[in-house]
């Protein structure tokens, strides 16, 4: 069998299994990547999470000795929510990004590269294979931009004409020599939607990201959120999708997805009072198979006392108190004592001003005092 044969029953194969679009490209280095990942160093704009260095994230065969090809898969997720619960006075809601709703991307996509490499196995035993899902060294994205996939849009995702940006990226790199397939010409031209829309300002350009004023990588962290970020976080438990709504070419887009990734309407748009005393155990068996729970429950914990702040939410108080004063993790205390400000019911400030008779962290202490100040300053308004 030759390699131009092997792909066409790659791909012929790759449609039975759930693999919405595959791509081919050469695993030569990724020169122009290099450089603008030297340059997003120096900036400052990189998350913390990226894997491996730069070398490795831009030359393949540091990954697997004498790799040819990357091959790169898309698989569709869904954009809109059936029948969504609504948030209400008293049972306020938040929302996990589309990037999280149903089963875990990465559980799915490492399944369907697992059966493209034993698929290539059984026809030529002796090729090498290296598989990675969104933690591997490599970065999906220029991957899929050089294998055809789709174009990178100003909006720092990968945007296909048949799915729009609504898909998960895989590559695996193998010592087979497949023809490359041609890259797609960018299409954003002069529109310029997401950039004028991030809600924090991420979008520097098209195309640059600051990740430090990302919200879909501040609601990932496990540290307090820097107060100019937080009324912009709204209810977002998890992740962000500004930049992809917004998105001309994701109109009509997401109607046609891999069953796995069909959200259940209560755990992506979860009632945030019940998050704020949701045991580990709970949180486990609630959204342990989502995306978003990768970095445990904290953060969730944290972004939804934000979102209470956000609502306004006077119902929240009497849990919101019992974090302040009892809750062993300063970040939650401290971000309470932020939501109580912001709420600034007569019931709140005195839950404060006890908290601050008691608290000895520091950053504590001091988010306690501004939330007083904050409401000290509405009443004398």
């Amino acid at each position: 069998m030759t390699n131009a044969q092997l792909k066409d029953e790659l791909v012929a194969y790759s449609k039975t299994i759930g693999i919405d679009k595959i791509g081919f490209a050469t695993a030569d280095p990724f020169l122009t990547l290099k450089e603008r990942l030297k340059t997003q160093q120096q900036l400052g704009y990189q998350s913390g999470f990226e894997k491996g260095d730069i070398d490795e994230r831009t030359e393949p065969e540091r990954l697997l000795p004498y790799a040819k090809t990357i091959i790169s898969i898309a698989l569709a997720y869904p954009a809109k929510l059936e029948n969504p619960p609504k948030g209400v006075k008293g049972k306020r809601r938040g929302l996990f990004c589309r990037a999280s709703w149903g089963e875990d991307y990465h559980t799915v996509l490492n399944d369907r590269l697992q059966k493209l490499e034993a698929f290539i196995r059984e026809r030529v035993p002796g090729a090498k294979m290296a598989s990675m899902v969104d933690t591997g060294a490599l970065s999906d994205r220029a991957v899929a931009e050089r294998a055809g996939i789709g174009w990178s849009g100003k909006n720092c995702a990968i945007i296909t004409p048949e799915f729009g940006s609504y898909v998960y990226l895989g590559d695996m790199i193998t010592t087979i020599a497949f023809e490359p397939d041609t890259p797609i010409d960018d299409q954003c031209g002069t529109c310029n939607k997401c950039v004028d829309a991030c809600p924090t300002g991420a979008l520097v350009q098209g195309g640059q990201l600051d990740s430090n004023k990302c919200i879909a990588f501040l609601t990932q962290t496990k540290e307090m959120i820097p107060e100019r970020f937080r009324k912009k976080i709204g209810n977002r438990l998890y992740g962000c999708d500004t930049c992809q709504v917004v998105c001309p070419e994701n109109k009509g887009k997401g109607e046609e997805y891999q069953p796995e990734f069909t959200p259940d309407p209560e755990r992506v748009k979860p009632e945030l009072l019940p998050l704020l005393s949701i045991s580990n155990r709970e949180f486990k068996e609630t959204y342990g198979k989502m995306a978003g729970s990768w970095r445990g429950k904290k953060p969730i914990q944290r972004n939804a006392i934000i979102a209470l702040g956000h609502f306004r939410e006077e119902g929240a108080v009497p849990k919101l108190q019992t974090l302040l004063v009892n809750d062993p993790r300063p970040v939650i205390r401290g971000t309470a004592a932020w939501s109580l400000g912001e709420i600034g019911t007569s019931q709140a400030v005195d839950e404060l001003e006890t908290a601050g008779e008691k608290e000895e962290e520091k950053e504590v202490i001091e988010e306690i005092e501004k939330a007083l100040r904050k409401t000290k300053e509405q009443v004398d308004r």
